[in-house]
């Protein structure tokens, strides 16, 4: 709301465009002395009274508080469900042009909500585009906006910069980031369904990455029995997508492929592109997982060209690295060792940033080629590499089978000492399974779980 002085002179002029008196504006349920010094700017109206006078003067409350026509708001928003649409549909870097124009519209109509809403879509852009530097400040910047709103609004750019800071390879930051909102909600008895779902579903992650899998499967839980109570599809989808790693981690390969199978359904029928790039690319790990790599690879490569064809650059090379191991296995080396090639050339950031998380995985990977070919100084070089990078991470899991990797290597050349060593190495990254170094595990959530806890079957919502 504009000024007392600002809102009276609008009103006093509205009033005289429309030939009424200051008795003919104010009756029957404010007296002319209350509209003159309304129109002085001694007295800030209250939202009842301005609304009442808008009325009388044949205009909207928004456009007398703060002289902006309603109608530039509801355009406004329209077109920032266009360029969500695109975003889902289209082009990322089309979407981001389209919320850079909303977000200077929303500035110059002073609309934070919508400059946050904005905001959040310029940081999806620059997800999808591997800047993450720049996708974690524009979620900063819309949680900053949204700063006196109740935790549950926040909870998109909590979630945002999470997975900014986890594709960073900053698994233990991400936790802390989603750990803390999840607490907050629960225990200030916030626990607003849709949120509470899109945090659990979001660590899941790096809970696994990590070795904490009895926290992601009760991540996992809790997401489940809260499904139900939500009603965007896509939010559901992304939770079985979450929830088909917990399902994968405990063997329950055809649990995990049937709740991907769902995920992709719901995709389909929306249109979200980038999303359903992803379930192909979970369903090509599951299946390589369960042996059956023919079909893993006809998975692995839809969802790499459809992500390929969106410029997800950092998703590109996860996928290459998952579907180049899936080449290792069927004994063709030499496309493999190509297709992992390319993230380790200079400046595709493999020294640090998002990229060393994706050079470990491509080293491991021809360090078990280069095993495989019986060449075993290059394995150990490429082994002691990858452990380098994973190390900045804190990728346990990753961490204890290279040192595994690298320990039998040693054994088999004789080198006792230093295999032994590799071994304690990876023992110390297994020393607390289930556990991470954050402290204890999240507050539990106020509300009684089911006595039965819904698998991923039945499609909730």
């Amino acid at each position: 709301m504009d000024e007392p002085a600002e809102i009276g002179r609008r009103v006093q002029r509205l009033r005289a465009e429309r030939g009424l008196t200051q008795r003919q504006l104010a009756e029957p349920s404010y007296t002319p002395a209350y509209v003159s010094t309304l129109e002085a700017g001694k007295v800030r109206p209250s939202e009842t009274a301005l609304r009442f006078l808008a009325g009388r003067l044949g205009t909207s409350y928004e456009e007398l508080a703060t002289g902006r026509p309603a109608h530039l708001a509801t355009e406004l928003r329209l077109a920032l469900t266009d360029a969500q649409r695109t975003l889902a549909t289209g082009s990322a870097e089309e979407a981001a042009v389209q919320f850079r124009a909303l977000l200077a519209g929303a500035e110059r109509l002073g609309l934070p909500g919508e400059r946050a809403e904005a905001l959040l879509g310029l940081g999806d852009c620059a997800l999808e585009a591997g800047e993450l530097a720049e996708a974690a400040g524009h979620f900063e910047a819309a949680e900053l906006l949204l700063a006196d709103e109740p935790l549950p609004r926040r909870a998109r750019p909590i979630r945002g910069r999470a997975v900014a800071h986890l594709l960073a390879g900053e698994l233990r930051y991400a936790c802390y980031l989603l750990e803390s909102a999840i607490d907050a909600l629960n225990a200030g008895g916030l626990g607003d369904p849709e949120a509470l779902v899109l945090l659990y579903s979001a660590v899941i992650g790096p809970y696994i990455d990590m070795g904490a899998h009895a926290r992601a499967a009760h991540a996992a839980e809790l997401a489940l029995a809260l499904a139900p109570q939500v009603g965007d599809p896509a939010l559901v989808a992304g939770m079985h997508r979450q929830v088909a790693r917990t399902f994968l981690a405990e063997g329950r390969a055809a649990d995990a492929d049937a709740s991907l199978a769902k995920a992709q359904a719901v995709y389909r029928q929306l249109r979200l592109r980038t999303d359903l790039a992803h379930c192909h690319w979970m369903r090509g790990y599951v299946q390589a997982q369960h042996g059956e790599l023919v079909a893993a690879e006809r998975e692995l490569r839809l969802a790499r060209e459809m992500l390929a064809a969106r410029r997800a650059v950092l998703y590109t090379a996860q996928v290459e690295v998952e579907l180049a191991d899936v080449l290792r296995r069927l004994g063709r080396y030499e496309e493999a060792a190509e297709l992992v090639s390319g993230l380790l050339e200079p400046g595709a950031g493999a020294g640090s940033g998002p990229g060393a998380v994706h050079a470990g995985g491509a080293h491991r990977l021809l360090g078990l080629i280069a095993q495989e070919r019986g060449r075993t100084e290059a394995a150990e070089e490429h082994y002691v590499r990858a452990l380098a990078l994973l190390e900045r991470s804190g990728a346990s899991g990753d961490l204890a089978d290279l040192c595994r990797l690298l320990g039998d290597l040693l054994r088999r050349e004789g080198r006792t000492e230093a295999a032994l060593d590799a071994y304690r190495t990876g023992l110390g990254h297994r020393s607390a399974p289930g556990t991470t170094t954050l402290g204890p595990a999240p507050t539990a959530p106020a509300f009684q779980l089911p006595a039965t806890t819904p698998q991923a079957g039945p499609w909730p919502g």
